[in-house]
């Protein structure tokens, strides 16, 4: 049997956390464990959650000292699974715009695949609460990254992910320089370099509706930047 962990990274998230946790261990999904990656949240995201971990005992929680960045928690959360011994690891975030339904989707596409991604981009998938702003921001994004990158991928900076084991135990972790959400681009570029097969199948991504989004003017300036340098970088390696 399988040993399933998902990683989600907190940073004040006392409000949707406990309400996610309860819709995931619902799904009585076999061998499921999920991994909170708490940033120190000031609002005591870390304390709630260590106070249902009674209710759930495949709930665990790493805490790190301070607001260090999505990239590197979802590293140190890889790490922690792979040697608990998991063989699927999922990606997800806190604020409930990620939908527990669609584990059993992802579940069952990991048995043919390496990589399967949540796409807001493809038939049947989509977004919800979103305004055109932030709508035409993220198509954006998603087609520029294409385009640099040269990838067939339509949904590239989503956050909805599982992974095989062998892929994360062959991803340079070292190597990633993205330490906010363009670590979503960089981590699937690399399985795409690295010959694994990818899968995308479609979510409907929900804007959250507790707690203040992380998204900023300085992320898009980081994806912009980071998705050049990181073809110029796979160029380089290519001589």
């Amino acid at each position: 049997m399988a040993k399933t962990y998902i990683v989600i990274p907190t940073y004040n998230e006392k409000d949707n956390v406990v309400l996610l946790l309860e819709r995931i261990f619902s799904l009585a999904i076999n061998d499921l464990y999920v991994l909170v990656v708490d940033d120190n949240s000031p609002d005591g995201t870390g304390a709630m959650v260590e106070k249902v971990k009674r209710q759930y005992p495949n709930l665990k929680i790493l805490h790190r000292p301070a607001k260090l960045g999505l990239g590197p928690a979802y590293i140190a959360g890889f790490g922690v699974a792979l040697s608990e011994g998991a063989d699927y690891i999922f990606e997800m975030d806190a604020d409930l715009s990620h939908d527990p339904r669609y584990l059993p989707d992802f579940l069952e596409a990991i048995e043919n695949f390496d990589l399967v991604l949540g796409s807001r981009y493809i038939v049947g998938g989509g977004v919800k609460n979103w305004g055109l702003v932030r709508r035409l921001i993220s198509r954006f994004g998603n087609w520029y990254a294409r385009l640099i990158l040269g990838l067939l991928i339509s949904d590239l900076t989503g956050g909805f992910k599982c992974y095989r084991r062998q892929v994360l135990e062959q991803l340079d972790f070292a190597s990633l320089s993205s330490v906010g959400y363009n670590f979503q681009i960089e981590t699937t570029y690399q399985v795409y370099r690295a010959g694994f097969k990818i899968k995308e199948i479609p979510i409907v991504f929900t804007e959250r509706l507790q707690g203040k989004s992380k998204f900023s003017f300085k992320i898009i300036l980081e994806s912009f930047w980071q998705v050049i340098l990181l073809r110029f970088k796979s160029v380089g390696k290519r001589r």
